[in-house]
């Protein structure tokens, strides 16, 4: 049901004689870069770092918020007394 269904009779590539007029230009190779082991490692744990210190802040930032609105209402009950 999904396999693609091909022609019996394909028609065969044009095969082309003549010569190219221009010839194609020459294609630099990008510079090979090499990149050891140990840099990946440090990059990969840097990361993990950087992540697991944005977490931490984060978490401390909602506690504070939920601290504060305690707080809050604590000191409002206390103006109403």
């Amino acid at each position: 049901m999904f396999l693609p269904k091909y022609p019996d009779n394909p028609i065969p590539p044009s095969v082309h004689t003549h010569a190219p007029t221009d010839p194609s230009p020459v294609r630099r190779s990008a510079p090979q870069i090499s990149v050891s082991t140990g840099a990946v490692v440090a990059v990969l744990v840097g990361g993990v770092v950087l992540t697991a210190l944005l977490a931490a802040v984060a978490v401390s930032a909602v506690s504070v918020a939920v601290a504060a609105v305690v707080l809050r209402s604590m000191l409002r009950d206390q103006r109403h007394r």
